[in-house]
């Protein structure tokens, strides 16, 4: 049987680890860029740059931007009691700071956390997951994003979500630059081949970072499941959760987060689409009986 902290310890290694070839990625990508066009460590230099102004607005207009495009509302305390004082209790319990509560007006039982840091936070729930959920299976959704929060979860993805955007601009430039001619520098000096290099980099950049991006999203939910399930020393309160959003998502009538789109999916608790991907590479979650039988391994 798998050990909370054993379960944590691994999906975190492996977090970091993706991260770190993301960045690997992006750093070949401007190193190639910069000896395209012979301008050398200034190249690196520029794109660090470009990089950190990209990361500053993310870091502080990204959880406003997140909530606004959700349709997120405040949520009012005497209209959703338990929403609250499941919240506060398993604050205290993280020693984490009370996050702000917004609730998204959707029948799709869902939520997800967003913000720039513990001080920073808030929890996002949707309608249908309010009024689906009882008292315990609401704190093991909460105990997830909790984790999110406190595991800085929430900076993590944005920092991921930042090399996937610069990655995906340089490689639209570098198309640019292909299709319009504007060769110059080594490029030119050495012939078609660094140009080869550069076209083909440039069309497989933003998949593979979006594949990494996506990879990194799914280790982070199974690490906040374990996480959740440590906090709440109840892995079978989300296990109950998880089978109740599995069921929905596979009625007839379901319906997908309504102002869920591709830049906040890999925020929600479950996947918030109702279309299922064709491979489990292009998913922003684990499947929900990967994630029950991991938690079931806990009891």
């Amino acid at each position: 049987m798998a050990s909370f902290f054993s379960e944590i310890s691994a999906n975190r290694a492996k977090s970091v680890l993706l991260l770190l070839v993301f960045f690997a990625f992006f750093m070949g990508i401007v190193y190639l860029f910069s000896y395209y066009f012979g301008i050398g460590p200034f190249g690196l230099a520029i794109g660090a740059v470009l990089i950190a102004l990209y990361a500053a607005f993310v870091y502080y207009a990204g959880d406003k931007v997140v909530l606004k495009i959700s349709n997120a509302k405040p949520a009012d305390r005497s209209a959703y009691p338990t929403f609250y004082s499941a919240a506060e209790g398993l604050s205290a319990a993280t020693q984490v700071p009370m996050p702000s509560l917004y609730v998204i007006n959707d029948p799709s039982p869902n939520a997800f956390a967003t913000g720039r840091g513990k001080r920073h936070a808030s929890i996002a729930a949707t309608t249908g997951l309010l009024q689906m959920m009882d008292r315990r299976e609401l704190e093991g959704v909460i105990s997830h994003e909790m984790s999110h929060i406190a595991d800085n979860d929430i900076l993590f993805m944005m920092v991921a979500v930042v090399f996937a955007g610069a990655i995906g601009i340089l490689a639209a430039f570098i198309r640019n630059v292909f299709y319009f001619g504007s060769f110059g520098g080594r490029g030119r000096q050495n012939g078609g081949f660094i140009i080869l290099i550069a076209f083909v980099i440039s069309l497989l950049a933003p998949l593979f970072a979006l594949l990494l991006r996506l990879a990194i999203s799914r280790r982070r939910e199974y690490m906040a499941d374990a996480n959740g399930a440590r906090i709440t020393r109840d892995p079978s309160s989300l296990v109950s959760a998880l089978t109740k959003i599995s069921a929905y998502s596979t009625a007839s009538n379901s319906k997908q987060v309504k102002h869920a789109n591709e830049l906040t999916a890999s925020l929600y608790f479950a996947n918030p689409f109702t279309v299922k991907s064709i491979s489990n590479l292009f998913s922003t979650h684990p499947p929900i009986e990967d994630r029950i039988m991991r938690l079931k391994g806990m009891y």
